[in-house]
């Protein structure tokens, strides 16, 4: 264990997103779990609030979203803002402007899309490349550059500001070939907080009484819908929606709050999803899942599963149904589970080195 150290974590944590609460979550908690003194900085930003907000009540544009869904897309944020008061934050303060802050003796970046030059609002942000911040040591911990791919190269603006940083470590490939290509240093590939410390993700299991397999995404290809219900007639499974609406699923669990996300996924017989941390909280549960990757995503989730040796899980056009039933009727193979072990300890000794 490293000395104990008081760290600022730096991250997308106001999202409503399922994954950007759990990513944010298990890295503070985990830091804190090892003895650091952690805290989440509570940036702020009223521009940047209000287009979120708009997007989680619209979040399938330019599909526009039917209004009988909009109160159930209401009370899904209202669940998001009671969760994120109860996370460990610093005081709030300007997103361009750090100064009230405390001084640390550490601050992560990371993880998400934080250094991602094309982010609708996130993105371009001076804060998230460590601008302002009063602390020791500067530290990332799995960022990603998102879909900003690498053969877009890396300004020298922003390739000068990474240099800064006294630790880098990423979550994907495409992102070391940014880092190493343009910034000149060898970042550590490292997990996603959520595989790194799944102790933290403690959500009991959904207690539906038939079998369910869960979709978590939207904009899936047209092929997928019918392509389920024929699996799901054939496995005697329910179509489960989280945190979106469904055309295609039985029953559209729009509401969801984060925690009863990771309780539903735990629950899930398996998991389809266009969603990196779809995929991510599948391996995490070891459930069966698919993926079929939106251009948007198509980075993160390539990379995620390449690591992991769990490309066989990726879609990219209408399978037959005798091999969707097969990545649907049993887990990934053991294969993956010792990849993300191996990993797990690799991005310990990170984190241990880079806050010793």
């Amino acid at each position: 264990m490293a000395a104990r150290r008081k760290i600022g974590v730096l991250t997308f944590h106001r999202c409503i997103n399922y994954g950007s609460y759990w990513q944010a979550r298990c890295l503070v908690e985990g830091l804190r779990s090892v003895g650091h003194d952690a805290e989440l900085l509570d940036h702020d930003c009223p521009r940047i609030n209000y287009v979120e907000w708009r997007c989680s009540l619209q979040p399938t544009l330019p599909q526009p979203t039917p209004r009988s869904e909009w109160s159930r897309y209401k009370e899904k944020a209202r669940k998001f803002f009671a969760a994120f008061e109860r996370l460990p934050m610093s005081r709030r303060f300007s997103l361009y402007d750090p100064s009230p802050l405390d001084e640390y003796e550490a601050v992560v970046v990371g993880s998400d899309e934080v250094w991602n030059l094309k982010h609708p609002w996130y993105g371009q942000k001076h804060l998230f490349y460590g601008d302002g911040l009063k602390t020791e040591r500067l530290v990332s911990y799995a960022a990603s550059f998102g879909n900003h791919d690498a053969d877009e190269g890396l300004d020298d603006y922003w390739a000068d500001r990474i240099r800064g940083f006294d630790a880098v470590s990423v979550r994907d490939q495409n992102s070391l070939a940014l880092v190493r290509g343009h910034v000149g240093v060898e970042p550590e590939l490292v997990l996603d907080p959520c595989l790194q410390f799944p102790e933290v993700i403690r959500a009991a299991a959904a207690k539906d009484e038939e079998p369910y397999a869960l979709v978590y995404g939207h904009g899936f290809p047209d092929w997928l819908g019918p392509a389920l219900r024929r699996w799901s007639a054939d496995a005697v499974v329910r179509l489960v929606s989280v945190g979106y609406g469904s055309p295609f699923a039985d029953e559209s669990r729009i509401s969801a709050g984060p925690l009863e996300f990771a309780g539903l996924v735990a629950g899930a017989q398996a998991v389809v999803t266009n969603f990196f941390h779809g995929c991510v909280f599948a391996l995490l549960n070891g459930k069966p899942f698919v993926s079929v990757p939106t251009p948007y995503r198509y980075n993160k989730v390539r990379d995620l599963t390449a690591k992991l040796g769990a490309e066989r899980h990726l879609l990219w056009e209408e399978p037959e149904p005798r091999r969707l039933a097969e990545l649907l009727g049993g887990p990934p193979e053991q294969g993956v589970a010792d990849r993300i072990n191996d990993y797990r300890a690799r991005s310990a000794g990170f984190l241990h080195a880079a806050l010793a």
